[in-house]
C-alpha cells in the first residue's frame, strides 16, 4: 500500500542499526512534521519501552508511537463516513465532505483540489487526485480547518469611516512590565504592545535631569526612562503589526521648558510619520478615517485653542511660548480625578481632599485649575485633542469632532448602568478612553466588555498583567486582520441611536448557536502529574451585553490530556451577536472545589467559522500552546 512505502522510506534510514532512542524518535517525528507535545511523546516512549526494560525501540514501536499520537480516532471516523473503501477519499468525496459538513459551498472543486497539493504527503496519490487518511489528518489538524474565519483575518471592513467609529486597541502605562508602584519601567512594554496590534500608547512624562523629560509611574518608585529612547522604540516598532495610525496618550507632567523638548524629539525622532497638520479642508468637521492616516502618528495632549489656529501659526516660530488652559476641578467626586491620583504624596493641592470618601452632596464646585502648555507641543496635537469631561450633556452642546474624553473606570460604570442611552450617544460622537482606577496598584484590569458595550474606542487595560482581561482584548482584536482597529456595529455608530446594553430591544437580532466539543489533543499535561496526564474540563463562555453573558461547563474526562473525548453540545442563543466573545477555557479539576487553568482561545462570535473545526490554545501569558487544541463542531443560523 502506498501509504506504507510512503512512511517506511521516510523513517527506515533510522533504523539501519535495528533500534532508535527517545530523542530519535523525536527527530523522525519532526522529519515527518508532526507538532508534538515532548511530555506526551515521553510518555507514550516509555509505556512502549517499560514492558520490555530496554531504552530504544524498533521500527513497529515506532508505527505504533506514531499512531497513537497522529492518528486520531475521531478524524478517522470523519474520514470512514466519506471513505467508501477506508482508505482513500477521491475528490468527489471530498467536495462532498467540505459541502456537508465545512459548509464551503462556493468553489469547493477547487478548494478540494488546494487541499490534496497542500496537504496529501503521499505522491502518487497526490498525482491521481486523491487524499489518503494522512493528508486528511493534516487537513483536518491545520489554519485552513482553524476556528477563526479565515477571510477575518485579513483588514475586510471598511477603513474609511471616522476613527470614532472604530473600537482602537489601547494599552494603559505602557512603559510599565508589572506594577504600578515599585516594578521596572521597560521600553520592552511598548515593543510587545506595538507587535500585539496596540494602537493607543501611554506615555507618563516627567521633568527630569539634564531638561531631559522622562517617562514612570510619577511619585512612586517605579524606574524611569528617557522620553527619546521611548520615541525611539515607538518609531521603530510602530507600523511592525499594523500600518494603521499609532496615537500616543500623553499624561504630561512636564514644565512648559521640557514640553519644548518633548515637540522637538517627537518632530526629530518621528519625522515624516508624525502628524503635525490636517490632512485635507483645514476646518475639521469630522475626524479623517484610518484609512487616511496610514503610517501616520498622533498626538493625544491638551491643547491651547483650536485646529484652525494652529494651522494659521504654520511656519512661524513659537519657541518660548505658552497658553493656558483653565480646568474646574470638583472635590467632591467619588471617582480618580486622575489616573495616577491616588499615589500623589499627601497635601499636593486642595483637590485631593476627600476625593476617595463618597460624598452625598452635589458635585462642588472648586478652584479653577490653569495648566500651561507649550505652544511647540500644543501645536503637534491635531485630531486628537484631550478634553476634560464634564457632563454628556455640556459635550454635546459644545464639544469639537476633534476633542476626546477620557473617563475612569468607576465613573463610567455608573454611566453604563444609569445612562447607556447618552453615553452610547456621546462615543458615537466623541472618541473615548476608558482607564483603570489608580488604586489597580498591582496592574490588575478591569472587564473592557462592559464599555465596549456602549462603544468607548480606546479601553486602555495593563497589557503586562494576563488573566481574562486581557484574552478578551487579544480575542476581540484578532478581527479584521490583527490590525488594532475594529469597526463598531451600526447601533454604535448612529447618532440618534437608543441602544442600551441593559435593554437591547429592537437592537435584537438573535443568533442561535450550537457547539459540539468533541475531543481534546495533546493538553498540556497538568501540575500536579509526573507524567502526561490532567483531568480536563472544558468552559464555553460566552461574554457580550448583560443578557448575553453565559458559561457553560463539559464533565471532567480522568487522567487523559493526550486524547481527551467529550462528544457533548452545547446551545446558545445570543442577542447582540455584533459586541459578542466567545471563550474557550481548558481546566484541570485538580479538586472538587479547585481547578488549574490549562489554555485558552476567546475570539469574536460573529468569526467564528461553521464545521468541523479545531481550537488552537493559548497559555496565560497569551503564548500558542501548539500543538494542543480543541476539536469541535460549529453551527448556527
Amino acid at each position: 500500500m502506498e501509504e506504507n512505502r510512503w512512511f517506511l522510506n521516510i523513517i527506515q534510514d533510522e533504523f539501519m542499526n535495528g533500534k532508535i532512542d527517545l530523542h530519535s524518535t523525536m527527530k523522525l517525528l519532526e522529519k515527518l512534521h508532526i507538532t508534538f507535545d515532548v511530555a506526551h511523546v515521553k510518555h507514550v516512549f516509555k509505556k512502549t519501552v517499560d514492558k520490555r526494560k530496554v531504552h530504544t525501540i524498533n521500527i513497529e514501536d515506532f508505527r505504533a508511537i506514531y499512531r497513537t499520537i497522529v492518528h486520531r480516532t475521531e478524524f478517522h471516523e470523519l474520514f470512514c463516513a466519506y471513505s467508501p473503501n477506508h482508505k482513500i477519499l477521491a475528490d468527489t468525496e471530498l467536495i462532498e465532505f467540505l459541502k456537508k459538513e465545512q459548509f464551503q459551498t462556493e468553489d469547493s472543486e477547487i478548494r478540494a483540489l488546494e487541499i490534496i497539493l497542500k496537504y496529501e504527503p503521499v505522491e502518487e496519490v497526490r498525482k491521481r487526485r486523491q487524499l489518503s487518511f494522512e493528508g486528511f489528518i493534516r487537513y483536518m489538524s491545520s489554519e485552513d480547518c482553524s476556528i477563526f474565519k479565515k477571510d477575518h483575518r485579513t483588514v475586510y471592513q471598511d477603513m474609511n469611516h471616522p476613527l470614532c467609529d472604530y473600537f482602537i486597541s489601547s494599552s494603559h502605562n505602557t512603559y510599565l512590565i508589572s506594577d504600578q508602584l515599585i516594578g521596572p519601567s521597560d521600553l520592552f512594554g511598548y515593543i510587545s504592545a506595538l507587535l500585539k496590534g496596540c494602537r493607543c500608547l501611554e506615555i507618563d512624562c516627567w521633568d527630569g535631569s539634564n531638561n531631559e523629560p522622562i517617562v514612570y509611574h510619577g511619585h512612586t518608585l517605579t524606574s524611569k526612562i528617557s522620553f527619546s529612547s521611548v520615541i525611539h522604540v515607538i518609531d521603530k516598532y510602530a507600523f511592525a503589526a499594523s500600518e494603521y495610525p499609532v496615537i500616543l496618550s500623553l499624561e504630561n507632567h512636564c514644565s512648559t521648558k521640557q514640553q519644548e523638548v518633548m515637540a522637538k524629539h517627537l518632530e526629530d525622532i518621528l519625522g515624516d510619520k508624525l502628524l503635525t497638520s490636517t490632512i485635507g479642508d483645514s476646518v475639521v468637521t469630522q475626524l479623517p478615517s484610518p484609512e487616511a492616516l496610514k503610517f501616520k502618528i498622533l498626538v493625544k495632549n491638551k491643547k491651547v485653542g483650536t485646529i484652525e489656529e494652529t494651522m494659521l501659526r504654520k511656519g512661524q516660530d513659537s519657541h518660548g511660548e505658552t497658553g493656558e488652559i483653565s480646568e474646574e476641578e470638583y472635590s467632591s467626586e467619588e471617582d480618580e480625578t486622575d489616573e495616577k491620583a491616588p499615589l500623589q504624596p499627601k497635601g499636593n493641592s486642595s483637590k485631593r481632599k476627600g476625593e476617595n470618601k463618597p460624598s452625598s452632596t452635589p458635585r462642588k464646585k472648586a478652584k479653577i485649575k490653569k495648566i500651561k502648555i507649550a505652544i511647540e507641543l500644543s501645536d503637534l496635537v491635531i485630531y486628537t485633542k484631550s478634553e476634560k469631561f464634564v457632563s454628556f450633556e455640556h459635550s454635546l452642546a459644545n464639544q469639537k469632532c476633534y476633542e476626546n474624553n477620557s473617563i475612569g473606570e468607576v465613573k463610567a460604570r455608573k454611566f453604563v448602568k444609569h445612562s447607556g442611552n447618552e453615553f452610547v450617544s456621546h462615543t458615537s460622537r466623541f472618541i473615548t478612553r476608558i482607564y483603570p482606577k489608580g488604586t489597580r496598584t498591582n496592574s490588575s484590569n478591569y472587564n473592557p466588555q462592559e464599555f465596549w458595550n456602549v462603544g468607548c474606542q480606546m479601553v486602555a487595560l495593563n497589557f503586562q498583567t494576563p488573566g481574562v482581561q486581557m484574552e478578551l482584548q487579544n480575542g476581540k482584536f484578532l478581527d479584521n486582520g490583527g490590525c488594532g482597529y475594529i469597526l463598531k456595529p451600526e447601533f454604535l455608530r448612529n447618532h440618534s441611536s437608543t441602544f442600551n446594553p441593559y435593554n437591547v430591544g429592537r437592537y435584537s437580532k438573535p443568533m442561535s448557536l450550537s457547539i459540539r466539543l468533541i475531543s481534546g489533543h495533546q493538553l498540556p499535561p497538568s501540575n500536579l502529574s509526573k507524567t502526561n496526564k490532567a483531568d480536563p474540563l472544558v468552559q464555553i463562555e460566552i461574554y457580550g451585553v448583560p443578557e448575553d453573558q453565559v458559561k457553560r461547563k463539559s464533565s471532567v474526562i480522568k487522567s487523559n490530556a493526550l486524547s481527551p473525548r467529550w462528544d457533548e453540545t452545547f446551545s446558545f442563543t445570543v442577542q447582540v451577536p455584533e459586541l459578542a466573545l466567545i471563550r474557550f477555557c481548558v481546566e484541570d479539576e485538580i479538586s472538587l472545589v479547585a481547578n488549574e487553568f490549562l489554555g485558552q482561545y476567546t475570539l469574536p462570535l460573529l468569526s467564528l467559522s461553521k464545521g468541523y473545526r479545531n481550537v488552537p490554545l493559548f497559555s496565560k501569558n497569551g503564548g500558542k500552546l501548539e500543538p494542543a487544541s480543541l476539536f469541535v463542531y460549529v453551527w448556527y443560523y
